[in-house]
């Protein structure tokens, strides 16, 4: 259920100049998610009635994105004039025109603010029927932050740029979070009376503050005692350490909910990814994406799993593995590559350099060492010997070859699709299928080995191999003619 007395709106225009990227600011990633992403999930999570995005710089990427992660979501485009204030003007115009309640204003590039410390903020707004409640930190180096000012009781008095401030305020340590709960009617009236002679020519939020108290609204600053809420992200450093702290914190919380993780310096885990209890993870692990990961698993050490699914049991080591499921008590592994499609049966194994793509192993099938496994079904108990190979590609078209149960593939085969092996067949070693194998039947390229003698001194000469096959014809030489003027044995003697 929707509260119908909140709206949320996201500020989501900004070039973000000091990321000197291409990409938009609010689309950065962190954890599995644009920036842009934890803040709509987080506003999602208040159940408002209404979310709008304000949008400009690089208009239409941003507007995909964020349709992509929250199709109801609002969207408002800012003009030409510039700052904060005029965002959320935006913002409120695409409300409807009777929503009168609270309106919460959030940055898109705030991304650790969570539902419980909006939660409480709105709470307090609401208790205290203020005008305005904002967030506040204390910040050890507040420089480029604007300064919350209060009286001598202790009272907000007012919001001062960093640009904007005296040498005494800048010494001021109380910041200004940039996350607002405003009731729609004050949001409104102060915002038409705001101008913009500052140093930055534009038209600033933070002088609502100062309009609501000149007309005697009530406005309060709640402090958060953790920094890290209302962290913002302007380049790639403070997204860099915003990255390793919410990967320590996501760490923290799988460990409390009873995952190993053996070493947390080198493992990252994504904000969407699920893990059940009593999974260990070695070091140099990544879990990356929608990744779900079942009980008793062990993965890692050195792997990677993107968008992927693991069932209980499951061992997986030195593996890369994208959109693909490996199922309980199966093992892959090391320096396996799990390409899209991948499906490994329960039981199933897939060893040493093996690649597969686009593939289904049945229950207890293996591809023990140095296989390739495209475009095919290898049924349930069935073996694929050192170096297959199935041949999927002619050049235009990928076509699919089907293995089926209990079958035995030989050492160095490469079966040439499309092409079925039924239940049961064998298939010798070096044996390249091209057509179809009934079931219980032996493949065989049948080709009489030729060994032709002295070949390698007549057409090599002067190589090492020569010299190696003439020293060892010579020695064997004397040996032979001494076992031919030998007499024989009389059997008759005892």
């Amino acid at each position: 259920m929707s509260e119908s007395n909140l709206a949320v709106i996201i500020l989501a225009a900004g070039a973000g100049t000091r990321m000197k990227s291409k990409t938009p600011k609010v689309l950065h990633g962190l954890g599995g998610l644009p920036l842009v992403g934890h803040v709509l999930r987080t506003a999602g999570q208040l159940q408002p009635a209404h979310t709008v995005a304000v949008v400009r710089h690089e208009r239409d990427r941003v507007v995909e994105a964020i349709t992509a992660l929250a199709p109801d979501t609002l969207i408002a485009d800012q003009d030409d004039i510039p700052g904060t204030g005029r965002a959320v003007e935006a913002g409120l115009a695409a409300l409807p025109d009777d929503f009168d309640g609270d309106v919460v204003v959030l940055s898109g590039d705030v991304p650790m603010l969570d539902y419980l410390t909006l939660q409480c903020l709105i709470q307090t707004h609401r208790d205290d029927a203020d005008d305005l409640t904002l967030l506040s930190a204390i910040y050890a180096d507040p420089t480029g932050f604007g300064r919350i000012v209060r009286d001598d009781e202790g009272t907000f008095a007012s919001i001062v740029e960093h640009k904007d401030a005296t040498d005494a305020q800048r010494e001021i340590t109380e910041i200004n979070a940039g996350v607002y709960v405003f009731t729609a009617a004050s949001a409104r009236s102060a915002l038409a009376k705001i101008g913009m002679g500052n140093a930055q020519g534009e038209k600033y939020l933070t002088d609502a503050a100062s309009v609501i108290k000149d007309d005697g609204g009530r406005i309060a600053a709640v402090a958060v005692t953790d920094p890290w809420l209302v962290q913002g992200i302007n380049d790639r450093a403070q997204l860099g350490a915003t990255a390793r702290e919410l990967n320590r914190r996501i760490l923290e919380k799988w460990m409390r909910e009873g995952v190993t993780i053996v070493d947390p310096d080198t493992t990252i885990i994504e904000t969407n990814v699920t893990i059940g209890r009593d999974v260990e993870i070695q070091p140099g692990t990544q879990l990356r994406g929608a990744t779900t990961i079942g009980e008793d698993a062990v993965i890692g050490p050195d792997t990677t799993l993107v968008d992927c699914e693991v069932g209980d049991g499951a061992i997986v080591k030195r593996t890369d593995a994208t959109l693909s499921v490996i199922g309980a008590g199966a093992t892959v592994g090391p320096w396996s590559y799990l390409r899209a499609n991948s499906i490994i049966g329960a039981g199933a194994k897939v060893g040493t350099f093996v690649e597969t793509k686009n593939s289904r192993l049945g229950a207890g099938a293996k591809v023990p060492h140095l296989s390739y496994v495209g475009d095919a079904e290898i049924g349930a108990g069935s073996n694929l010997g050192a170096g297959s190979i199935t041949a999927n590609y002619d050049g235009v078209n990928k076509h699919k070859t089907v293995v089926g149960e209990n079958v035995k593939i030989g050492s160095d085969n490469v079966l040439i699709a499309p092409v079925t092996v039924g239940d049961g067949a064998y298939s010798g070693a070096g044996t390249t299928i091209r057509k179809d194998v009934p079931a219980g039947a032996l493949a065989l390229n049948v080709a009489p080995q030729r060994n032709l003698e002295g070949w390698v001194e007549a057409n090599r000469a002067g190589t090492a191999a020569a010299a190696s096959a003439a020293s060892a014809r010579n020695a064997s030489a004397p040996a032979a003619a001494a076992s031919e003027t030998e007499p024989a044995t009389d059997a008759s003697q005892g």
